[in-house]
């Protein structure tokens, strides 16, 4: 079975198009639409329903699909189990991480990687954590460095590196500061802007909320922390942000008997044979964690 071809019916099955396979793969539509005829041709079965604009897994492609990300695994698993024994620390690491921890975190970790291995071609791609996760269990980052899942997915090992504390914030001028003592309750009253529902930190604050019996109001939503920070800044909304991120543009809201917190750190599959890459990387994350400040 032909890896291109394989890689060709991946990338239709995930982006949902002809075009947007071969935007990915860096290939003219005719080449992948030709790769797909040779796979169909090779299995005797068709992969792919094209109705009009619209291109949908048959039966068949829908049983292929995890079965052609375990041959791709197998083969990367393969190859750098091979590479793995000259004990060099080389060749391509794909990283995924967050915005916040690629900015806030992760900087001088990969300065200090890129001194001292410089053998390795570091391919960091920026994604929300959940989105990570995905890639992680796909197989296409060897390593994410992420806000953690309160729940990890069985095939995924989470090792936490920072305790990661966030506080209720608005602007320095906002009512909620000038009205004296206020506790939850009063908060869910104002208009809110939250990260996604679909991110890890919307559940960690939703879930404070649901104990108390509570909805916010939640306005706005969007998963970069540094918009929401700005939204925030300007009065529009209170917010939770990490702590890390607090200066004098907005101002904590003190709510005693309530600390919120969510674990960062790294994550990989746990079928996956790891490059020296990977290893080396990981050594650098581990050192962090017993680290004084890296708990706060």
């Amino acid at each position: 079975m032909d890896l291109a071809n394989l890689n060709a019916f991946i990338a239709i099955a995930e982006t949902g198009s002809f075009s947007g396979a071969g935007e990915r793969l860096h290939l003219t539509q005719p080449a992948i639409s030709k790769r797909i005829a040779g796979l169909e041709q090779q299995l005797k079965v068709r992969l792919f329903d094209r109705l009009g604009r619209e291109v949908g897994l048959t039966e068949a492609g829908r049983a292929l699909l995890p079965r052609a990300y375990q041959i791709l695994n197998v083969l990367d698993d393969t190859r750098r189990a091979l590479t793995n024994l000259t004990g060099e620390v080389s060749g391509r690491l794909t990283l995924a991480t967050s915005h916040h921890i690629g900015l806030h975190r992760l900087p001088p970790l990969l300065r200090e990687f890129t001194r001292r291995y410089p053998q390795v071609a570091l391919d960091i791609q920026f994604l929300d954590s959940e989105v990570a996760y995905e890639e992680i269990l796909h197989g296409r980052a060897e390593l994410a460095v992420i806000t953690l899942a309160p729940e990890p997915h069985t095939l995924v090992k989470a090792t936490p590196v920072w305790d990661d504390p966030l506080d209720f914030v608005v602007a320095p001028e906002h009512s909620l500061l000038t009205n004296g003592a206020v506790n939850l309750a009063d908060i869910a009253g104002h208009p809110a802007v939250f990260p996604g529902g679909n991110t890890f930190t919307h559940h960690i604050v939703q879930r404070l909320f649901e104990a108390q019996g509570l909805t916010p109001n939640i306005a706005m939503s969007t998963n970069y922390l540094e918009t929401i920070k700005m939204m925030v800044s300007i009065g529009l909304a209170w917010s939770v942000l990490p702590r890390t991120m607090l200066d004098e543009q907005v101002a904590r809201i003190p709510l005693p008997g309530i600390q919120l917190s969510r674990q960062l750190g790294y994550i990989l599959h746990t079928e996956r044979t790891l490059s020296n890459a990977a290893r080396a990387f990981m050594a650098l994350l581990d050192a962090q964690i017993d680290l004084p400040g890296t708990h706060g």
